[in-house]
Order: structure tokens, then C-alpha cells, then sequence
């Protein structure tokens, strides 16, 4: 899989006209991903059997996606082997899957992702930026901090906040803004 590299990949996975950041998996040459159970992307693929990985460097995007439902507008069409799927518009590149569910649970979904199509649409360099790393992890941490308001899961929030402003850029600094705003 050219665009997916070993370990947890960190994009933005869209289904039928939903877009959430995701994890995929990628071991060995197997790609699954872990869905809660009930969510609309995993609701969505259960349904359709596809999704389709957006990789983009834009850390308003990812906090975007994980709090709200972005309009009609921000996806692009493609046809992918005789299928219409969704992808966001502007992405540096994309992947589409055929999904499988493998297993379920009444917290998870694991499902098995085979690629079908990949596109690089632009080739930008994005160098290592701690500030954007952590907007990604401080936006997993939110995510479950905004269920639950665990105080271990506000200070790990903080502690990647602290990064965002000693590392990162403008755009880092307003997703962090953004961030804080929906778990208020």
C-alpha cells in the first residue's frame, strides 16, 4: 500500500457524505481500522461497505471532523469500480477500501480494509511539526474527554496544548482554539 505506512495512520475517513478522523492499522500488509459501534462511520460502512482515506495536513480539518458534520459542499465525487464514493475536496491524496466488518461488539467495529484505488492529487512535503502531532492527539483525547470529562484525559488535553502553542503554527494554534471550544 503505497500511501499507508506501518503502524496508525492518521487521516480523515469519509463514507456516504460523513467525514471523521480515523486510525487505520497497517501490519504486515493488512489495513483494518477500529470503529465505535454505533457512530455514523461505522454505521456507514456497515451499510455500503467502503470508505475511503483522506490524507491532508490541516489540523482545523481534523477537529472539524471529529465535532461536527461538514456540508454537502466540502466532498468531491469519485467513481471508483463502478461504485460512487466521497472524498474531501483539497486533500493531498486519497485511498479508497472496500471494508469489511470482521468483528463487533457493542463498543467496537474492526473492519478489514482492501484497497481498491489510490490518487495523489498534489505533492507537498510536510515536515515533522510537533504542534500538528499534537492537535492529533489532543483531539483523540477530547473526543473520549467530551463522553466522559475523565481529569486524566484533561491534563493529557492540556499537556498537548502546551505543545500546540511552543510548536506549532497559526493553523495549529486556531484547531487548538476550535478544540477547546467544543469541550468547553
Amino acid at each position: 500500500m503505497g500511501l499507508l505506512r506501518e503502524g496508525i495512520n492518521e487521516i480523515i475517513a469519509t463514507t456516504a457524505f460523513n467525514a471523521a478522523p480515523m486510525g487505520i492499522h497497517l501490519r504486515n500488509g493488512s489495513a483494518t481500522m477500529v470503529l465505535f459501534a454505533g457512530s455514523h462511520t461505522a454505521e456507514n460502512i456497515e451499510r455500503d461497505g467502503w470508505v475511503v482515506a483522506n490524507f491532508v495536513y490541516d489540523p482545523v480539518l481534523f477537529v472539524r471532523t471529529a465535532f461536527e458534520d461538514l456540508p454537502h459542499e466540502s466532498f468531491t465525487d469519485e467513481t471508483v469500480n463502478g461504485k460512487i464514493l466521497q472524498r474531501l475536496s483539497g486533500v493531498d491524496a486519497w485511498a479508497a477500501f472496500t471494508a469489511t466488518v470482521e468483528h463487533t461488539t457493542r463498543e467496537v467495529m474492526r473492519v478489514r480494509l482492501t484497497l481498491e484505488k489510490e490518487i495523489i492529487e498534489e505533492i507537498i512535503v510536510h515536515p515533522v511539526n510537533r504542534g500538528f502531532s499534537s492537535i492529533i492527539d489532543a483531539t483523540v483525547h477530547a473526543t473520549r474527554y467530551k463522553e466522559n470529562r475523565d481529569q486524566e484525559l484533561q491534563q493529557l488535553i492540556g499537556y498537548h496544548a502546551g505543545i500546540v502553542r511552543k510548536c506549532g503554527g497559526k493553523r495549529d494554534i486556531e484547531a487548538l482554539d476550535l478544540l477547546l471550544k467544543y469541550i468547553l
